[in-house]
């Protein structure tokens, strides 16, 4: 918990400092790029299209949630999920990216991804705007609800910055662990019920359903869809919320104690 606080109190110390490098971050993406900032949302947009058509159009799959188009099923399960892939590539590689200021005596490199988190939550909260747009277009009505998103957000960034903190770490001094992240998330896409749900299948085993509920990116994937579209609160799932938040803050500490334990090694390797 030392650790832990000490990350905080830095982050909320250098405030400032970790708004601007984000901001800063944000923008050398695009450098050079003559679309710029479109590009960012070109891909997710043609990604949500790809798999409309080919589940809606082509399985013609029914969303679990009555009188709901297939499209409004799907946006609010693949939109935390951009954020996660998104950041958690970003996040791993920072290290790396930011060498320069490891190797500065007086620079705190724990905020690093932390920046790189913010830089990526500036890209989900255009998204989330996107999707409520899509649900106005739809002549859905605003629930109270959809403010719930906000939790489920910072739920996500939590767990990203615990993950992130290890795999930003090992990456240092095993550059393979980059790849092994973008294979684990492209895995990690099919074992989120994000374009599928279990009731597609009828003859499976029940403890399947069970099995789904241990990753933590299924609590924020359905916290979405709670929020958006059955207006259920995160405390109607009680078990579920402590079950996530007691796997990520555990993951978060772990995360913190593994980076400040090889922190001093990093600008040697680098």
């Amino acid at each position: 918990m030392k650790d832990l606080t000490a990350v905080v109190a830095e982050a909320i110390k250098k405030r400032n400092l970790i708004w601007d490098l984000a901001k800063a971050d944000f923008k050398k993406r695009f450098v050079g790029s003559y679309f710029g900032v479109a590009w960012m949302f070109v891909q997710p947009i043609v990604t949500v299209l790809i798999y409309f058509f080919i589940f809606q159009m082509g399985f013609k799959s029914v969303p679990p949630i009555e009188d709901t188009p297939y499209v409004l099923w799907l946006v609010p399960g693949i939109v935390p999920w951009f954020y996660f892939n998104e950041a958690l590539n970003l996040g791993t590689n920072c290290l790396q990216e930011y060498d320069y200021l490891v190797k500065k005596v007086v620079f705190n490199v724990a905020i690093l991804p932390v920046i790189k988190l913010i830089s990526c939550l500036m890209v989900h909260m255009v998204f989330i705007f996107i999707m409520t747009g899509l649900f106005f277009a739809y002549a859905k009505l605003p629930m109270l609800s959809w403010f719930q998103i906000a939790y489920y957000s910072f739920s996500l960034s939590v767990l990203i910055l615990a993950v992130t903190y290890i795999t930003s770490s090992i990456t240092v001094f095993f550059k393979d662990m980059a790849q092994i992240v973008n294979i684990m998330l492209q895995f990690g896409m099919w074992l989120t019920p994000i374009m599928w749900f279990p009731t597609m299948f009828k003859e499976r085993p029940l403890w399947i359903d069970e099995i789904l509920k241990i990753n933590p990116v299924y609590y924020i994937v359905t916290g979405y869809r709670d929020s958006m579209l059955t207006g259920d609160w995160f405390f109607e799932r009680p078990l579920l919320s402590i079950y996530y938040w007691i796997f990520t803050l555990s993951l978060l500490l772990i995360g913190i104690r593994l980076f400040n334990r090889l922190k001093p090694h990093f600008s040697d390797v680098l």
